[in-house]
């Protein structure tokens, strides 16, 4: 069994810096080669996955900086849920374990982000963990692939459940396990594959963290832990304490399920109260819609909630521009208090379904910000647009293929600059799949993919652009898809107009005409030849668009993103038939 060290030793700040770096090192070589080992493009390519080092008391001492904040961030809450299901069986760590995990009511994010722990023993007594997540591109739900599956009617139609399931025990592979999983999961060799890459990357990450303990010795390396995990805790309660005081509440509205008949499942609230008390800060979610019981929009408090909240407090209140490089660990987050009531969106009951929480846990993060924006208007940017997420698959003989596509959103305007456009978003951060690795593997042509023309949210600065993407079927298939804002624009900010919404549609292979559907659309079959468009939503204005330069309203109006009407009417400014500004014009009609 594992003891903690409560009398640490006193430690000199170099050292610490030292082993600071040799932490992060570690979580940077396994998400590396994690990506490298990795057979799915979600993984390799996107790098939807995370990488973590734990202390024995839960605490996340490092995380790969090349992952996203939704697969890094819930890992300590992985470790949790794992502990609490092994002590509720009277089961113990063992040198030699490998733990599979990914029950979004014990700590993980959802049931395609499946972790990997590998318990660390030093001189016979636990340590820590070391600790992968990945998305996984099917997990055996009732429909191909791990997104979209946005008609499940509780949590065991998600797929498979896997609550602490020790795959090796105690260093002997415990075959079952992997023939369940291979009898049960669609394209099992890419999947599997990404399992045991996830596996040796963790156990490459435990192999480290005992060198560095052998190294530096383990007193040191526990007081250097400790001392950083102050110290981010520090750095977050010195940006609390310069907010005032005080109460700051805001809105924001998901679509739900648009096309059905029952009102409590679409027009769903997200509504967030940030109290502000010296240091500490209280993230309340009462008065956030109920639960849907039976469709999978809900989230798990631990594990997509908290990260959502936790990423955007440490993005808006401790910019890195201004604090530059600091220690991302557990030390963050303990000003934070969140308070989600039980039975609703953002705190569920179990066995509501939770896969499809991905559009909803960046909602929270958007209204989260907009509350923060009464306090810090120069810290935050105007509405942002969600993203889409897409499953692909079809039928090659007797095998599956499964292809998950994340399509980008955008920002809203920010104090001093405009909206970033078509990007991944709050706490997603994944990366662009490349086409030629899309047309390489799977039997699709993306056809178009651009950004939106004369779509650009008026402010003093601009709103994001949402991205639109055409993509064929050379082959008969399928399709589902999760995604949000296309009924409700983004917001915008200080005298900045609202964004515009996103769309999803398919082409009729007869008429060529696009043919509108919902936001959130089960398993649908797709015929060779079969065209679907993506149109992203485009983030908010910041800022009265009368005070927009010239001269930028020229570039955006060159570049295609607003048109010569637009110039006039929601700028002011005149732009001549030679395409130049007229100044005399211009200034005429921003004076009224």
């Amino acid at each position: 069994m594992s003891k903690i060290h409560t009398d640490l030793k006193k430690i000199d700040p170099i050292t610490v810096q030292v082993v600071l770096g040799s932490l992060e090192n570690v979580a940077v070589e396994m998400g590396h080669k994690l990506a490298r080992m990795s057979y799915s493009s979600i993984i390799r390519e996107s790098e939807d996955f995370g990488c973590a080092l734990v202390d024995v008391r839960g605490q996340q001492l490092c995380e790969s900086s090349h992952s996203t904040p939704l697969q890094s961030g819930p890992i300590p809450g992985y470790i949790k849920g794992i502990r609490e299901i092994m002590e509720d069986r009277n089961d113990t760590f063992n040198q030699g374990d490998v733990i599979m995990h990914n029950s979004p009511y014990h700590g993980a994010s959802h049931g395609p982000d499946v972790g990997f722990c590998i318990p660390v023993f030093y001189k016979d007594e636990l340590i820590g963990f070391s600790v992968t997540t990945a998305h996984h591109l099917d997990i055996g739900s009732s429909t191909p692939g791990s997104c979209g599956i946005v008609d499940a009617v509780d949590a065991y139609a998600e797929g498979l459940q896997f609550k602490a399931i020790k795959v090796y025990d105690q260093g002997v592979k415990n075959r079952y396990v992997w023939d369940i999983l291979e009898d049960n999961i669609r394209a099992p060799k890419l999947v599997v594959g990404d399992m045991e890459a996830q596996i040796a990357a963790a156990r490459i990450g435990a192999q480290r963290y005992i060198e560095i303990i052998e190294k530096y010795g383990l007193d040191t390396v526990q007081a250097a832990s400790e001392e950083l995990m102050n110290y981010s805790e520090k750095m977050m309660r010195d940006a609390i304490k310069k907010l005032p005081d005080g109460e700051y509440t805001a809105e924001g509205f998901l679509d739900g399920y648009l096309d059905s008949d029952d009102p409590a499942k679409k027009d769903l609230r997200i509504n967030v109260t940030v109290k502000v008390d010296g240091s500490d800060l209280t993230v309340d979610l009462t008065g956030t819609s109920p639960q849907v019981t039976d469709k999978p929009i809900n989230m798990p408090l631990l594990g997509t909630v908290d990260i959502a909240i936790y990423l955007t407090l440490r993005s808006i209140l401790l910019d890195s521009t201004v604090y530059g490089n600091f220690p991302q660990n557990s030390g963050l987050i303990r000003p934070i208090k969140i308070v989600a009531p039980k039975g609703t969106l953002c705190n569920p009951i179990f066995p509501a379904p939770t896969i499809a929480r991905f559009n909803s846990g960046n909602a929270v993060a958007d209204t989260l910000m907009k509350a923060l924006a009464q306090v810090v208007p120069h810290q935050v940017s105007a509405g942002v647009g969600n993203l889409q997420v897409v499953a692909f698959s079809g039928q090659s003989n007797e095998n599956y293929w499964v292809y998950m596509d994340i399509m980008e959103g955008s920002y809203g305007g920010r104090y001093g600059k405009d909206g970033m456009d078509a990007v991944d978003t709050l706490y997603a951060n994944t990366r662009n799949n490349p086409i030629e690795d899309i047309e390489s593997h799977y039997p699709l042509r993306v056809n178009r993919y651009e950004l939106r023309d004369n779509d650009s949210a008026p402010g003093k600065w601009r709103g994001g652009i949402g991205s639109i993407r055409e993509v064929s079927f050379l082959a008969d298939g399928s399709f589902s898809v999760e995604a949000d804002g296309h009924k409700y624009a983004p917001w915008g900010f200080e005298d900045g107009q609202d964004g515009y919404v996103g769309s999803l549609s398919i082409r009729d292979n007869e008429t060529n005409e696009l043919v509108q559907l919902p936001s959130k659309l089960p398993n649908r079959h797709a015929q060779s030849g079969s065209t679907i468009q993506l149109v992203g939503p485009c983030g908010g204005g910041y800022g009265n668009p009368l005070e927009r330069e010239p001269e930028k309203v020229l570039s955006d109006y060159l570049d295609g993103f607003i048109t010569r009407e637009k110039a006039l009417v929601e700028y002011g400014v005149t732009i001549t038939d030679s395409e130049e500004i007229d100044y005399e014009k211009t200034n005429e009609l921003r004076k009224v």
